[in-house]
């Protein structure tokens, strides 16, 4: 039986996450879609409570390897590793992190993490004016750069160090370009 796809978009705020998210519902079939928006506890207790969360995802991840259906992931435990890395949180998360991801490259999945920038960090200001819905992190040009070069920092980690993990650094400037590099590589036909 061919594996199924996980796929895991990450990025900063702003660059489409949710908007490329949607679009891969939409068109692959038989996929579901999970959004997670992690949790505002930034204490000792947030990473408790982190932990037992992702844990339990990879436990949920284990048990659907054989359920014939794409899994698309709009965030995941990664998001949290980032926010750790650039001081938003009053601990490190490296540790629960690490063993996540060794976890995570064994799962049985074409295994997609799909880390989206833009080239044109000008563009922030434009996509976080009409985002003013959150108020996790707050929503500054500054705050996406530098989300957006731990990304691009941590992808590259991954590349190296994990064989089963796929990775794709997807420019989002212009979103029909982007869907292009996602029609070629999950050979989705829209036409």
């Amino acid at each position: 039986m061919e594996k199924k796809k996980l796929i895991i978009i990450e990025g900063p705020q702003g660059t489409g996450k949710t908007t490329l998210a949607n679009y891969l519902r939409e068109n692959l079939p038989g996929s579901n879609l999970y959004r997670l928006s992690g949790q505002k506890d930034k204490s000792k207790t947030g990473k408790d409570f982190s932990s037992k969360m992702y844990y339990a995802l990879l436990d949920y991840l284990e048990k659907m390897q054989d359920i014939p259906m794409d899994l698309v992931f709009d965030r995941t435990f990664f998001t949290e590793e980032i926010y750790a890395r650039l001081g938003y949180k009053e601990y490190s998360f490296t540790d629960i992190y690490e063993d996540l991801l060794q976890r995570f490259d064994n799962l049985n999945y074409d295994i997609y993490f799909i880390c989206l920038y833009l080239e044109d960090t000008n563009l922030y200001i434009k996509r976080l004016a009409r985002e003013s819905h959150h108020n996790y992190q707050s929503f500054k040009v500054e705050n996406s750069v530098n989300q957006q070069n731990e990304y691009i920092k941590m992808s590259k980690e991954i590349e190296e160090k994990y064989s089963n993990i796929k990775v794709l650094r997807l420019k989002m400037d212009d979103f029909t370009n982007s869907y292009q590099v996602i029609d070629d590589l999950f050979e989705i036909n829209n036409k």
